[in-house]
């Protein structure tokens, strides 16, 4: 509660103290109605409502395109206070709407205090058209979450506090379910590209990749700037091509390796398009590496299901074990849907285990160079325990090369 200016409350009265109107709401579809407190956009956005456990790192998540259709809360109650600069964002297609729709948060956002802030959070918000929502209780939302799965929501600002809650209720209610949504057009790119850029290094920021010894095509489902980033690092030449790409055209670049990028939505709807492409270039024994959302396509296209979770994986302090080496790694994740394990065919080994859950998190192929990993390697945000599957993919690369040479 905060007192109107010059409210006698405010010194210490007992008259006059006036409950503040709450100038944003988050209306689930059960009907459930959280108030609080509006930053970003002045708008109303429907989405599906998740909670993301990470401390650090919130303009990644903010710009991750596997968030396209959610609404994240944020179980960190102090995000904002770092501001956001211009070298954090991860989406690559500039021209995409924000994939998030909306953020809900516990603190009230501070003024940034980073020398890397270039702006603060609520403007940022405004610009990328995300609404926003402060002052709620969010860890009674991250156990409804965890209770009874993610909701779909409305979230609306609007400073003067006139909401038609009825209407928002009917709104929420009548969302679709993320089962069975496409959501990759919204924000994978249209076109071709070369990318070159390298990771972040004190003091001279991004760099640039000098040579290259492998030809790399990545399919666009929603791609991360640091996972490009980290296969340029690795000594590959990127070439980026829409998730629509066929396989002639694929195979026309003459790829010494393919990778399949993680993204949004169901990946059995987005599957309609891509598996057949995938079973193609599997068919033509070429190495192939898949993250998150490329890790469910690469099970559906050995015959494998996917299924979607009750409350996803959201976070940067996920354990998970690398069954191949026994290695337990703290690894970054955002999924809602999940490889079922029990239906994988018997060319595939199970390689990677969450350590919450037992859920499956990667697997790889013993009759073709292929593999994949439902966390993201990447590390944007942290940690960087899984960096060493990059190499493991330029080894499976050398490793046929050196098969076609001999």
């Amino acid at each position: 509660m905060t007192a109107h200016e010059g409210n006698p409350a405010a010194q210490g009265g007992q008259e006059g103290w006036v409950e503040p109107r709450a100038t944003a709401v988050l209306v689930l579809a059960d009907g459930t109605v959280l108030e609080g407190f509006g930053l970003g956009a002045i708008a109303q956005a429907p989405g599906e409502v998740c909670f993301n456990t990470a401390m650090t790192g919130y303009q990644e998540i903010l710009t991750d395109p596997s968030y396209a259709g959610q609404i994240i809360t944020f179980t960190f109650p102090h995000i904002g206070n770092v501001g956001v600069n211009e070298e954090d964002t991860e989406t690559v297609n500039a021209a995409a709407s924000s994939g998030v729709r909306g953020i809900v948060l516990h603190a009230e956002v501070t003024q940034p205090s980073n020398w890397r802030a270039a702006k603060h959070l609520d403007a940022w918000l405004k610009a990328r058209n995300i609404v926003g929502i402060s002052g709620v209780d969010t860890r009674a939302l991250t156990a409804l979450i965890r209770e009874n799965g993610m909701p779909n929501a409305v979230i609306a600002h609007d400073p003067a506090g006139d909401f038609d809650i009825e209407a928002l209720k009917k709104e929420a209610a009548a969302l679709p379910d993320m089962a069975g949504l496409d959501l990759v057009p919204l924000v994978a790119a249209t076109q071709r590209y070369d990318w070159d850029e390298t990771p972040w290094l004190w003091p001279r920021g991004y760099g640039k990749r000098e040579s290259a010894a492998h030809r790399v095509v990545a399919i666009d489902y929603g791609v991360k700037r640091n996972i490009l980033r980290l296969l340029a690092k690795a000594g590959c030449e990127v070439e980026v091509v829409p998730s629509t790409a066929s396989a002639k055209d694929i195979l026309a670049l003459n790829p010494d390796g393919v990778f399949l990028s993680n993204g949004p939505g169901d990946p059995a709807a987005t599957g309609e398009y891509a598996v057949p492409v995938i079973r193609e270039l599997l068919d033509r024994k070429i190495p192939t590496f898949g993250i998150c959302l490329g890790h469910q396509m690469l099970a559906l296209a050995i015959g494998g299901q996917t299924m979607k979770m009750k409350q996803g994986h959201h976070g940067a302090n996920h354990p998970v074990q690398d069954k191949t080496t026994g290695k337990v790694e703290i690894v970054s994740m955002n999924h809602g849907f999940a490889v079922d394990p029990a239906t994988l065919p018997a060319n595939a080994t199970e390689t990677h285990v969450s350590l919450f859950d037992g859920s499956n998190c990667g697997l790889a192929l013993t009759d073709r160079p292929a593999f994949s990993v439902q966390h993201h390697p990447e590390a944007s945000p942290g940690p960087q325990d899984s960096h060493y599957l990059f190499t493991r993919f330029v080894e499976l690369m050398e490793t046929e090369k050196a098969k076609k040479a001999a």
